[in-house]
């Protein structure tokens, strides 16, 4: 489902350039769940970005169900994204002048899906949000924010779901219930999951774990060695 060749990201700076991934190489299967874990600024959210579409690599290729990105222009790499990937970030993602019901709706009216009303609410009971529908995101807590992105996400039934640290700015309780409903949803749908962690208790609800220290890929024989 994703496949990624050599892929180098680089970065200009005043002193030169900072090379921020080491020529990855990786394959992701479809419907696999996979962890990216690493310390903080191994490159985890570069290349997540880099695998979603989100930004351009410096050099190597990335496949998406065999599509290279690099061989797409921005418009194309839109259509890609929202025929084939759903997002959850840290940071909710949310608009603030939209209702829960109305921020589920709002990309399914945009990709012409059929009856995004009903998909929508749907979704929403799914994650137990049926009595926040006409909630906008500052009347709601941090975990129902997320909930609400966690249905926006899949209502759309992606191919991949890509999240990046999806419970970072959640206390453990309520990251807990996040998570569940993440794999519950993930596990009905049969989504290609790949999510940005460092914590461990996510990370070991995943297939496998992908692990990057200084921009390279090590291997988990390795993680002692470079756990931070």
């Amino acid at each position: 489902m994703i496949k990624t060749e050599k892929l180098l990201k680089r970065v200009p700076l005043a002193e030169g350039e900072l090379e921020i991934l080491k020529g990855i190489d990786l394959e992701i299967k479809a419907h696999e769940s996979v962890a990216i874990v690493g310390a903080s600024g191994s490159g985890k959210s570069t290349l997540l970005g880099l695998m979603a579409g989100l930004d351009v690599a410096s050099d190597g290729k990335v496949l998406i169900d065999g599509v290279e990105l690099g061989a797409l222009d921005e418009d194309e790499r839109a259509r890609l994204r929202a025929e084939k990937v759903g997002f959850v970030f840290q940071s909710f993602q949310l608009l603030p002048a939209l209702t829960a019901l109305e921020n589920v709706m709002l990309p399914l009216e945009l990709h012409g899906a059929e009856r995004p009303l009903e998909r929508a609410s749907s979704f929403l009971e799914r994650v137990d949000l049926t009595d926040r529908l006409d909630h906008y995101p500052n009347q709601l807590s941090g975990g129902e924010q997320q909930r609400v992105a966690i249905a926006r996400a899949f209502a759309a039934e992606p191919a991949i779901l890509f999240a990046d640290e999806p419970t970072g700015n959640l206390d453990t309780d309520t990251g807990a219930h996040v998570i569940d409903l993440l794999f519950e949803i993930n596990r009905e749908q049969g989504t290609t999951l790949v999510l940005v962690t460092h914590e461990h208790r996510l990370a070991d609800r995943c297939d496998r774990r992908i692990r990057l220290h200084g921009g390279a890929l090590v291997p988990e024989s390795d993680a002692a060695e470079t756990e931070a």
